[in-house]
């Protein structure tokens, strides 16, 4: 039996066996106690009957509430947190905008203004700025209209083809635009009446003819270095003599002293020389080549090791193919010149030009043979026509345009015009007289052998 003093939720009514009073509770009888109990049977399961539910419904009811509140708060913060992700993304991308920015401010202020750029957002030329090289076909065989600006250039050859003849046109084109030059004769070679016959203005021309390959280098890095200097020519490396091979004794083998000269000296220019804007032209000579691999391996390599390949940007392979006779005289010679690796353009294209004795390139047997070419001059068998004129004969010809300068001249811009300025400078010109030695000499097999070959190997090759 519960008492009236317990405090429980589920108080069961006071019954006749419990009394309000202090004494003992009154006995009934048996059958009083079975009705009783019968009768408060009901009241006493129907609370844990019914409380259970009731509280399982709550429960049930607070646990959808919980849920749904949590499920919302989850929403809630996964929006949060998709939110702040975009936020961190944003402050990740200004992040490192801030951090490159004070990268780039950091080198600057370390190392000078330029020395870390935007490539397209700088106020750059598009077109590297040239020399040219005093042949119209040679510049058209560049692809850019000249020898570039900054730049290492290397002429190479069989001997009495025109290497020192080209250079000193280089420098009289330098010199027509205002420019001074430098001439480092390591050969002691260089014929004064000839570099004037040229063009070459000898009182603005420095010339320099040192004792040794160092003394040569040093005086090449001081001039680029002055910013002052256009073209120097540097003729030629076989002759730069190292100064410990000077002071041995005649027969003394020196392993590679002349090629690590000229791989220290290279390295040192090359920032020199893009920051001066000068052209640097070496003459190399070619020496046969004896362990050959196989037949077409190379027969030719040129001084000084094989620095000067890779940094200079134009290499130029000039031979005599032929003479120039004026009945049974011969007054000058024939020279195809090839690109064998060019930074600026396609390389491997190829130029003719004559080269008269005493009197260097041609220009107006070039004038004729492309004008004839692109339909300029009419030629009938030996007559040559021109704005209603014949002229019998090419030296009858070229004489006529060597005192006509006017009409020279106007021949060479309507030249210049189709083949330089069209579309480019030269690059869709379908006929280009540079393309077609290539066509004729095109041989899928030796393309496949010669795919790893240097440059010299890929002459040999082809003659």
């Amino acid at each position: 039996m519960l008492s009236n003093g317990v405090n429980c939720p589920h108080r069961l009514p006071p019954s006749p066996l419990s009394s309000s009073h202090c004494g003992p509770p009154q006995r009934a009888p048996m059958a009083r106690l079975l009705r009783h109990g019968l009768m408060f049977k009901p009241s006493l399961f129907e609370p844990q009957v019914d409380t259970i539910p009731r509280a399982a419904s709550r429960c049930r009811a607070g646990d959808l509430r919980v849920w749904c509140q949590s499920s919302n708060f989850s929403s809630k913060g996964k929006k949060k947190s998709k939110v702040n992700e975009s936020d961190y993304s944003d402050k990740n991308m200004s992040k490192r905008d801030l951090a490159l920015q004070a990268a780039i401010d950091q080198i600057t202020a370390s190392f000078g203004k330029g020395s870390i750029m935007w490539l397209g957002r700088t106020a750059t030329p598009r077109h590297v700025p040239v020399v040219s090289t005093g042949s119209f076909g040679l510049d058209i065989a560049l692809g850019v209209g000249g020898f570039p600006k900054g730049r290492v250039v290397e002429i190479f050859g069989p001997e009495a083809s025109g290497k020192t003849t080209l250079a000193l046109h280089v420098i009289a084109e330098a010199q027509k635009q205002g420019g001074y030059c430098a001439f480092i004769d390591a050969e002691h070679a260089l014929d004064p009446s000839l570099a004037e016959t040229i063009g070459v203005n000898t009182q603005n021309l420095l010339l320099s003819q040192p004792d040794c390959g160092e003394q040569a280098l040093s005086l090449v890095d001081t001039l680029i270095r002055s910013g002052s200097v256009d073209v120097v020519v540097v003729d030629s490396v076989a002759a730069l003599v190292p100064k410990g091979e000077l002071d041995g004794e005649m027969g003394d083998a020196h392993m590679a002293m002349q090629a690590r000269l000229m791989s220290q000296a290279l390295r040192k220019l090359s920032h020199s020389l893009s920051l001066s804007q000068c052209i640097l032209i070496f003459i190399n000579q070619v020496r046969a080549k004896l362990s050959t691999f196989g037949f077409g391996g190379p027969t030719e390599v040129t001084c000084g090791g094989n620095a000067l390949k890779f940094y200079a940007s134009i290499r130029l392979n000039i031979k005599r193919i032929g003479f120039v006779k004026k009945g049974e005289e011969t007054i000058g010679s024939q020279v195809l010149v090839k690109v064998v690796k060019n930074k600026l353009a396609p390389p491997f294209k190829t130029a003719e030009f004559e080269l008269v004795f005493g009197r260097g390139i041609s220009c107006e047997s070039e004038i004729i043979e492309m004008g004839v070419k692109h339909k300029f001059i009419t030629k009938n068998g030996s007559f040559y026509h021109l704005k209603g004129q014949s002229y019998h004969g090419k030296e009858n010809f070229r004489q006529h345009l060597l005192e006509d300068v006017a009409t020279r001249e106007e021949l060479l811009a309507a030249l210049k015009g189709k083949l330089l300025y069209a579309n480019g400078v030269d690059e869709k010109d379908p006929d280009s007289m540079s393309e077609e030695p290539l066509e004729e000499t095109e041989d899928p097999l030796e393309e496949i052998v010669s795919s790893d070959t240097t440059d010299e190997e890929a002459i040999a090759v082809e003659v």
